[in-house]
């Protein structure tokens, strides 16, 4: 019989998990539009906050724990992530007006068109 902790316990558990390993993330640039996709399984909308500041995104999540004093389950283990996370990411001068989102099955969408430049052009006369 193999003792319960060795059972139990994955052989990886010793390494920390990052929060970048928790909200996994695809970046990809089309028709000038950044396009962000975040997996974000065991949220909710409500759950997450998006912030864009100085050219930087920011998105966040809390989840808490939803303990009931009649529960009185005695877990072994607990994967569920509980607690929050946060990712930032800088994408430079965007329609700060036009940042859209969207979550739909665990995926966390986010539109941010880039900003137009004005191209400025003057021809400087030598004397």
């Amino acid at each position: 019989m193999l003792p319960r902790k060795m059972f139990l316990d994955d052989m990886f558990d010793s390494f920390l998990e990052s929060e970048t390993s928790k909200m996994k993330c695809d970046i990809y640039e089309k028709d000038d539009v950044y396009n962000l996709e975040l997996d974000m399984p065991g949220f909710t909308k409500d759950d997450i906050n998006i912030e864009y500041n100085k050219g930087t995104l920011t998105i966040s999540a809390e989840k808490k724990d939803e303990k009931e004093e009649k529960d009185n389950k005695k877990y072994i283990r607990r994967e569920r992530f509980y607690g929050k996370l946060s990712r930032s990411f800088y994408l430079g001068e965007i329609e700060e007006d036009a940042i859209k989102a969207e979550f739909k099955d665990g995926t966390l969408k986010v539109t941010a068109p880039k900003k137009t430049e004005e191209i400025t052009k003057k021809i400087i006369n030598i004397d």
